[in-house]
């Protein structure tokens, strides 16, 4: 099926700024001063014919690009420098809220690299909202901020306990993503489709919603039939607690409907009694069941578990219906047969969860699966995003617009001011907190920030307009979503690649482009 991004396209006006820090300057601004896009364009234009979701988990926008592009650079951790008129980015460098100018009862601080292990942070739904204090951002650490209480929940924190909320990291510990940045294209303007953990963000971006749950009330998990907690999937074998089901389509039937092939594809699913040791030491499972959102979903789950039926059948509807383990994408990928639309989900100790994994065991992952999708023939039609599906609770300085209400229990003052405009449906309230989004791709704009407002359900609403699979329905998201075609220059596609270092994130000294 032929994909249709790229025929029509939107120019931002730019904004020429310039910031000196330490005695840098750093170019760029609220348009980068990159060539704007065609406003005209032809079938003939190249266009993307897979695309590939990295879902990493729980970081926030600041968490990882609060000083971007500045770092530290200490003599002992990997290097980073920006290059020439590296855009400006929305963050605490540009807003001028590093310490001591920030109202929250802790200063931001720099984490260096021999502290990327940390203890896991309050991203409960509630909380969150609490913690964005009606939009002045200023009750992080009495919020959503966690130190360590051995023996309950011992974790790193380095004696700071809940002001560990507010610390970051830079380019020489996220050296990959910042790498990233700086060849491809970075959004700083996209937020969790609602508040709360990973459950929520997962089916947020796959259907736009998290209402239609059974049982419509299920302790903190569940409320008013909306999820905003993290319950696992009842179509699951898997699944050990607490468990619901979804109602109503998600991007799966869509796809279906179209014959347009596709996966999930995440670490452990073969067999999820498998684990590896995560940051923290102990072991993680590589399976988690409540970060599978298809398996919520009769139409799309395979409870069991069960492997596909042949290679030439990944992608297609079969015993797995869609739902295979990572390893099983490497090797439709091998066998030149990569889905159109593939949704890849990391083993535990990568996926960048605070406490089991890290940003060093997040990286390597990103790494070493950028470098093989780069070395293959189709590259050149891929567009690659990268993004999570909650903040972790982590500060974060932007709040996100609410564009739906809601007036239950569990929502404060921030969410229950006005009825929800999408529908009755009531539990979901967003946006929540900003989150990183990148665009890797040989039509991403190089070292490009978007600022365009968007979402998770962006990531679906592009799926939905590149394959033309209509839209889910009219209480989901994806009719609100911003566009992400901006983040893509189809008039200059690229043939060129970035192969980093696993380990360091470090690669090729690319000069001024």
């Amino acid at each position: 099926m032929t994909s249709v991004i790229g025929r029509s396209r939107t120019a931002l006006t730019a904004v020429a700024l310039a910031v000196v820090v330490g005695g840098a300057a750093i170019a760029g601004g609220l348009g980068n001063g990159a060539a704007p896009a065609s406003a005209e364009a032809t079938d003939d234009d190249p266009q993307i014919q897979y695309l590939v979701v990295i879902f990493q988990e729980n970081v926030s926008f600041d968490h990882y690009f609060a000083t971007y592009p500045v770092a530290l650079n200490p003599p002992d951790e990997p290097p980073f420098t920006a290059r020439p008129r590296t855009p400006r980015v929305r963050n605490l460098l540009t807003a001028g809220l590093l310490a001591p100018n920030n109202p929250n009862t802790a200063q931001p601080f720099r984490l260096g690299r021999t502290q990327a292990t940390t203890c896991d942070q309050d991203h409960d739904y509630t909380p969150e909202q609490a913690a964005e204090d009606n939009g002045k951002m200023d009750r992080f650490v009495e919020s959503t901020g966690v130190g360590s209480r051995p023996p309950t929940s011992p974790c790193v924190d380095y004696g700071l306990g809940p002001s560990l909320v507010m610390g970051y990291f830079d380019g020489n510990t996220v050296t990959a993503l910042w790498n990233y940045a700086q060849r491809f294209a970075l959004n700083d303007n996209f937020f969790g489709t609602t508040f709360g953990p990973s459950t929520p963000g997962a089916l947020n971006l796959i259907a736009g919603q998290t209402h239609g749950a059974s049982p419509a009330t299920l302790g903190t998990e569940v409320v008013d039939g909306s999820v905003i907690g993290d319950p696992q999937p009842s179509h699951d074998d898997c699944s050990t607690r607490e468990t619901v089901a979804m109602s109503g389509p998600n991007v799966g039937d869509l796809l279906n409907a179209k014959g347009v092939t596709w996966g999930w594809f995440q670490g452990g699913f073969a067999d999820c009694t498998l684990s590896h040791t995560g940051a923290d030491g102990h072991l993680k499972l590589d399976y988690i069941p409540h970060h599978e959102p298809f398996q919520y979903y009769s139409s799309t789950a395979n409870p069991h578990h069960l492997p596909p039926a042949s290679l030439a059948t990944i992608g297609h509807t079969d015993q797995a219906n869609h739902q295979y383990d990572l390893t099983d994408f490497w090797r439709a990928a091998d066998a030149g047969n990569l889905p159109a639309v593939s949704f890849l989900k990391a083993r535990g100790f990568q996926d960048g969860h605070a406490a089991y994994s890290s940003p060093l065991l997040e990286q390597q992952f990103l790494v070493e699966t950028l470098i093989k999708l780069q070395q293959l023939p189709e590259w050149r039609r891929m567009a690659v995003v990268i993004t999570y599906d909650d903040s972790d609770g982590w500060y974060d300085h932007v709040p996100g617009p609410i564009v739906n209400h809601s007036r239950t229990t569990a929502d404060g003052a921030i969410c229950s001011g006005a009825a929800p405009s999408l529908g009755s449906a009531q539990g979901r309230c967003g946006y929540g907190p900003r989150l990183p989004l990148l665009v890797i791709s040989p039509f991403a704009r190089s070292n490009f920030v978007d600022h365009t407002l968007s979402d998770h359900s962006s990531i679906l609403r592009f799926i939905e307009d590149n394959w033309t699979l209509g839209r889910i329905g009219p209480e989901s998201f994806d009719q609100l979503a911003g566009s992400l075609a901006n983040m893509l220059d189809f008039d200059h596609p690229r043939d060129d690649t970035l192969l980093l270092d696993p380990a360091t994130g470090e690669g090729p000294n690319e000069g001024d482009d």
